[in-house]
């Protein structure tokens, strides 16, 4: 297969020009070692894996031994397998002046990156990389930053085929893993039936201490069944016959794996009674569609659960915006006492851009009435609308406008 060329390297090359370590996090397979590897071909760049057992445990008896072994530039897999690392890292980072020595991939557990954190402060930049987008996947990328007006909006537009719900079902029922991306229906079941065996029941009992497979799977089902909802851990504990502290840890450490992701409530002291707990997404729609047992992108399109699966791919697809953009932005989601609620806030700059996520060609233009509640709230509102099926950008009043989901 081809590589495919990933939205991430040119923030992993500014910051590996301006860190002497750079370290890309996000779940197993989702491509960071081949990424990285491809961005190294030119160079004369050591690479090493601490899935390997002899390297593992040469780095954690003897890190500097190790290093007089595997010398810089390097490449270093699966980093939180073996943080003893880390203190050495630093030393030779301290002790040089060369930008992007070390190159490291990990998954986000919250053990290893306060280690990282604590250790590497100021030598170490952080990314994250998530399973392929649906532009990744056809080659696009915008030349402009998002911020959903409709200049930014229209210039988009020019790049990218008209939208296309079987299209984009495709793409949420196979997910963006790239392994996947060529396998037919019985491959992709088999592929993620492994990919829970083989690595995420192996990394929850390695890092979770979790050796209850049969009540682990039955948790991963039940959240797979809440997707686009609000976290319910009474739910999620019921469903694997655990209590809820266990509940709410399980859903930690698939958060640090890169399993799933928490939006969190738009919190401010101007408006009280705001709902307290996250939404839950899978940040790969394809894993929670295998999960659910949607055998066909048809059924799955044409199901009861379709809507909630359109607003988890439209949340993941921001979040990969973002996490890849020069400017970073905070996303949220609204829910008031009123049961009045808005699928998404992205704030940047003090400034809110209210989004409503519909897998509608011609949704209810009234949907954005709501967020005239920012303006009573003192808030500054930017360009928002409704992300949507339409097949262009199309103004709904002077601040919004139907957004087509394929130009985010």
């Amino acid at each position: 297969m081809d590589y495919i060329k990933r939205t991430l390297e040119r923030k992993f090359l500014r910051m590996s020009s301006f860190f002497k370590a750079v370290l890309v996090t996000g779940a197993r397979q989702v491509g960071k070692t081949t990424m990285l590897k491809h961005l190294a071909a030119e160079q004369n760049r050591t690479y090493v894996s601490m899935d390997n057992a002899m390297a593992r445990m040469l780095a954690k008896s003897d890190p500097v031994l190790f290093f007089q072994t595997y010398k810089p530039p390097i490449i270093i897999d699966e980093i939180q397998k073996a943080t003893e690392l880390l203190e050495q890292i630093k030393i030779m980072c301290d002790e040089s002046e060369e930008r992007g020595l070390f190159w490291l991939t990990g998954s986000q557990q919250f053990k290893m990156m306060n280690n990282v954190r604590e250790t590497l402060a100021g030598r170490i930049g952080i990314l994250e990389l998530y399973s392929l987008s649906k532009n990744e996947t056809e080659g696009i990328e915008f030349p402009n930053e998002l911020d959903f007006s409709i200049p930014c909006l229209l210039e988009r537009q020019t790049l990218v085929k008209r939208n296309d719900i079987v299209d984009v079902f495709e793409h949420i029922w196979r997910g963006g893993m790239p392994d996947v991306l060529v396998a037919d229906g019985e491959q992709r079941q088999e592929y993620f039936n492994s990919y829970i065996e083989t690595y995420l029941m192996r990394d929850v009992s390695e890092e979770g201490g979790i050796t209850d497979t049969v009540r682990f799977r039955k948790f991963l089902g039940a959240c797979a069944a809440l997707v686009a909802e609000q976290v319910n851990y009474k739910t999620l504990a019921e469903a694997a016959e655990i209590s809820q502290p266990t509940a709410k840890e399980w859903l930690r450490l698939l958060q640090g794996l890169g399993i799933i992701y928490l939006l969190p409530p738009f919190s401010n002291n101007e408006l009280k009674r705001l709902a307290k707990t996250p939404k839950l997404y899978f940040c790969d729609t394809g894993l929670c569609a295998c999960l659910s047992m949607w055998l066909t992108r048809d059924t799955l399109m044409n199901g009861a659960a379709s809507g909630h699966y359109f607003e988890n791919y439209v949340v993941i697809e921001l979040l990969k915006n973002y996490a890849y953009a020069p400017s970073r932005a905070a996303l949220t989601y609204y829910r008031d006492s009123n049961l009045k609620e808005i699928d998404v806030f992205v704030e940047e700059n003090g400034v809110i851009h209210p989004l409503e996520i519909k897998k509608s060609a011609n949704p209810d233009r009234r949907e954005i009435k709501k967020y005239e509640l920012l303006d009573k709230a003192g808030l500054k509102r930017g360009s928002g609308g409704i992300v949507c099926m339409c097949e262009e950008t199309m103004p709904v009043d002077e601040r919004n406008c139907f957004i087509p989901c394929n130009l985010i």
